[in-house]
């Protein structure tokens, strides 16, 4: 199954309950779709290098910032030059669409990595969030448990990561479960 695995720059740390639930996706024997951003995605990638993981496929736009494992890649075609938030949003949008479900590790307050929840969530796949301001796990499959997860950060977070997604809020009963640019 491919899972595609993300998260906040700021979470660059994986602790012990992260590790194990890595270590779920291994003994399956899924595929693992991650980007080449610092932070978390470069965590996971290290630590999949240290476990020898093969099944890694990792997603980068014209070229790879980390590939630590030096796993095969994906190149995701940019919608433009401009080296944007749009522009790396292209190849998490790719990732969103080719899995099966996701974990993403969230600080939240990540544009980015809330933009992956809305479009994993609108495609109807189930998401483990690792929330690291309650260091916890959260199973986010529909908008309702998007909302309850939501109703646990800083409010003038998600304002300004609503605004840094072009929405007016997060909070209407239905969001706009994908709000990929291109």
């Amino acid at each position: 199954m491919n899972v595609f695995i993300g998260g906040s720059r700021a979470v660059s740390k994986l602790n012990v309950p992260l590790r194990a639930r890595l270590d779920e996706f291994l003994r399956r024997g899924d595929t693992i779709l991650i980007g080449d951003a610092n932070g978390a995605d470069k965590a996971v990638q290290q630590y999949l290098a240290e476990r020898e993981y093969r099944n890694v496929i990792v997603f980068c736009m014209e070229e790879c910032r980390n590939n630590v494992g030096g796993w095969p890649t994906r190149s995701v075609r940019p919608p433009s030059q401009r080296r944007d938030f749009s522009y790396y949003a292209a190849k998490d949008l790719a990732m969103a669409q080719e899995a099966k479900c996701g974990m993403m590790l969230w600080d939240g307050r990540s544009k980015g990595t809330l933009q992956n929840m809305l479009n994993l969530v609108g495609a109807g796949k189930r998401t483990l969030v690792y929330f690291a301001p309650a260091k916890d796990f959260f199973v986010v499959a529909a908008e309702q448990d998007l909302h309850a997860l939501l109703d646990r950060c800083d409010q003038r977070d998600i304002e300004a990561a609503a605004r840094g997604l072009g929405l007016k809020s997060l909070h209407e009963p239905h969001l706009p479960l994908s709000v990929s640019r291109s």
